[in-house]
């Protein structure tokens, strides 16, 4: 019947025109909607009717509404040929599919959005560790007046004269391709470039041409302003990408696809070029590459992951130690100036602005064109200022611009979520493009299911280039091509297609829910003797049970990711009934060795702020009063009296005063910078050794639940450890699906 249904529409020019069954949707009867949803569902005794009762029902009415409208000469198989059983039963039919489809496709988006909402949030909290070194430099400042006042020693003058400095690089080990850059850097050098990175092998570039390019590239960026100024005048188009995080693929699909940068072809790279993704070396050399190839044509702004800080904890820095082990120091010094001079966004015909993240209700661009954006090497760090006071207002300014998130509610408040910069309603989008007389932003900074999303009547558009960004299938990509009356069309694609035509649906859905149960575990494994002693709290028996809402409860409170944690009983708690749950399950799964080999290959909080050491020389100086290179206990005292009085914590001021004397390794009542810096690095050891011996502990004191071939925790952690999907091939830019959105439609 379905099959055999035509629709007919009459368009704007009077004809009538049929409409295949997909659209059938778009163009049902308000007068169906009507019937349905009057028809009555009690019988005649006044009972609610069975489910088949009242399909029956609804199919007597359909029946009888199509007999009276004489709409059954729309079908090609007409009803009223049927008799009236017959023409029911088709009906019946018909609403019993139509009920099971939307319940599988309810069932579908549910367990999308589930998934999602796990991957984002846990995205969130982990920027947000990173944000809270940010707020401590910041109470810091505020509250210790030689903070301020001091120039800052832990990035000194290496950072100034980086550029002008003679370069000391050696050879690396292992397979280095023979490809020959030298300046300018032309289209030729462009196809090189791509021919050698798009090799899963031999892909490193000779260390002295990695140098030249981020050399050049910061000698050429340093002369550009904040905000740079972007014109369709000549072009009569533009392309804006959005985030890439290291998905070399997905940056070589958006050049096939579009072309190579030109005069008639410019594109806007709106930040987050690297971390996450295994290739952000190679898509940080290319973007700089085309940018000095192609001047004027291609235009970088900088992110919140262009900043050393979040290499650190998102891989970024590892991935540059691994590929040049010789010489990584001296190319990170380089990428670090990259980063200082990258502009802050652009503006576009003077009526779009495009930057990484947002606003606030105090962002003013006049103040942002007229920072000297090159003092904040880091934008987590304080800056650079020569021994001048620290201007937090301008501080706050990028950070807004940078970090921030827009919200369906009005208003603009702190984002709790990431822990940085704000959320902003439609109101104050409105109040800042009519002040600024703009007509538009567009802005990345977060990961959209088809790539890009409107929000505040239009007048925000997220665009997000990384296909892929959370699992397989997880996402697709977007860019945006506007042309010169500044209409956005929208181009999806989805790289690597083939590794995702092989797969089936179920598989597809599969992988992504196994990724984010993974993630998820991850996280959990750093609560998991809190998780345990929050559970026996509601179990006095020591039954191994407790209810669902307690459950979800101690999940929520000692978590704090605000997940659908009902929704996820099934997975993190398997095998349990549909009142209580078997709160072991959760913990075993917790300790499988799936999850404890995810954890080792990550880098807990600790582990990054001990790899990005200038961050803890930055908070030594600022202890050290005196300027000595070493702290006393007065000075320990000092510092702890004022964190106290206005940044209080778990700790009182004698078990703050007790950790610092532990610090003293050597015992003579002095902490230099090593001793310093090693109390952080025990500390962390010792955590983990903690673990480990609670794990033995555990697995030989408590009784747990015996873990068969068939047993759900084992088939869990089973499964997320074979449906991690691995793939090293060389990238085929052509091997991509795409699509072309229409900007009315969207």
């Amino acid at each position: 019947m379905l099959r055999s249904c035509v629709c007919l529409r009459t368009d704007d020019d009077g004809k009538r025109r049929s409409s295949s069954v997909e659209d059938a949707s778009s163009c049902r009867s308000s007068e169906i909607e009507r019937v349905g949803a009057s028809m009555q569902t009690l019988g005649p005794n006044g009972q609610p009717q069975s489910s088949a009762a009242q399909t029956s029902t609804r199919a007597s009415s359909l029946l009888q509404l199509f007999q009276r409208r004489g709409w059954c000469k729309h079908f090609r198989k007409p009803l009223r040929g049927m008799s009236a059983s017959r023409a029911e039963k088709t009906i019946r039919a018909a609403i019993f599919i139509q009920k099971w489809y939307r319940r599988h496709q309810a069932r579908r988006e549910m367990q999308r959005r589930c998934n999602w909402q796990i991957f984002q949030n846990l995205e969130y909290a982990s920027e947000q560790d990173q944000a809270e070194l940010y707020k401590f430099f910041n109470d810091l400042i505020k509250h210790m007046p030689q903070a301020a006042g001091r120039k800052n020693q832990y990035q000194g003058s290496a950072h100034v004269s980086v550029l002008e400095e003679k370069d000391d690089l050696v050879e690396e080990f292992g397979d280095i391709v023979n490809a020959k850059i030298e300046l300018p850097i032309r289209k030729n050098h462009i196809d090189l470039l791509i021919d050698v990175f798009r090799k899963k092998r031999g892909n490193r570039l000779h260390p002295k041409y990695v140098a030249l390019i981020l050399r050049e590239a910061a000698k050429s960026l340093k002369q550009l302003p904040n905000i740079s100024p972007v014109s369709t005048a000549v072009s009569q188009q533009v392309t804006v990408c959005g985030d890439l995080h290291g998905k070399l693929d997905d940056l070589l699909v958006v050049l096939h696809k579009n072309g190579l940068p030109s005069s008639s072809n410019p594109y806007v790279f709106n930040g987050d070029f690297v971390d996450r993704g295994k290739r952000g070396l190679e898509v940080l050399l290319l973007l700089l590459s085309l940018y000095l190839a192609f001047p004027n044509t291609v235009f970088l702004n900088r992110g919140n992951h262009e900043d050393s800080v979040m290499n650190a904890r998102y891989g970024f820095i590892r991935e540059v130690e691994s590929k040049y082990p010789r010489n990584h120091k001296r190319i990170l010094a380089f990428i670090d100036e990259v980063y200082r001079w990258l502009p802050l966004g652009s503006v576009l015909n003077s009526r779009v602005l495009i930057v990484h993240g947002g606003f606030s209700d105090s962002t003013s661009l006049d103040l942002i064109k007229s920072i000297d954006r090159g003092k904040y090497v880091s934008i987590l760090r304080p800056p650079l200022t020569d021994g001048e006071p620290l201007d937090k207002t301008e501080w706050q300014q990028i950070f807004d611009i940078m970090w921030s998130d827009p919200q369906a509610t009005m208003g603009c408040v702190p984002n709790t979520l990431r822990g940085a910069g704000v959320w902003f309603g439609p109101d104050v989008t409105d109040n800042f493009l009519q002040r600024h007389r703009l007509s538009y932003v567009i802005r990345s900074h977060e990961c959209k299911p088809n790539g890009h999303e409107f929000m505040h009547d239009n007048k925000i558009i997220t665009i997000f280039s990384a296909s892929n960004y959370y699992a397989i299938g997880s996402n697709k990509g977007a860019y945006i091509r506007l042309n010169n009356q500044l209409m956005p069309h929208f181009v999806q694609y989805i790289s690597a297609a083939s590794q995702t035509k092989r797969l089936s649906f179920k598989q597809r859905m599969g992988i992504v829910e196994s990724s984010a149960l993974k993630e998820l575990a991850v996280r959990m494994r750093d609560h998991r003797d809190e998780l345990e002693d929050e559970f026996r709290k509601y179990d006095p028996k020591d039954s191994g049970y407790i209810s669902i809402s307690h459950w979800c409860k101690v999940m929520e409170n000692v978590t704090k990711l605000g997940l659908p944690w009902r929704l996820l009983r099934d997975k993190l708690a398997p095998g349990t009934d549909s009142q209580k749950v078997n709160y072991n399950r959760t913990l075993d799964l917790l300790d499988t060795d799936v999850i404890l080999e995810a954890e080792a290959d990550g880098m807990s909080v600790m582990d990054a702020l001990y790899a990005n050491k200038a961050s803890l020389v930055a908070i030594f100086n600022i202890i050290d009063a005196d300027n000595s290179g070493e702290i006393t206990l007065d000075e320990f005292e000092t510092a702890i009296d004022l964190l106290v009085a206005h940044m209080p914590g778990a700790y009182s001021k004698a078990e703050m005063l007790e950790k610092c004397r532990m610090m003293d390794l050597n015992g003579d009542g002095k902490v230099d910078l090593n001793e310093f810096l090693e109390a952080f690095r025990l500390s962390d050891l010792h955590r983990k050794e903690q673990q480990d011996e609670n794990i033995r502990r555990r697995s030989t004191g408590r009784p747990s639940v015996a873990k068969t071939a068939t047993d759900p925790v084992t088939l869990l952690a089973d499964k997320i450890s074979k449906n991690t999907l691995v793939v090293e091939h060389d990238i085929d830019p052509t091997d991509c699906e795409s699509k072309v959105i229409d900007p009315k439609k969207s």
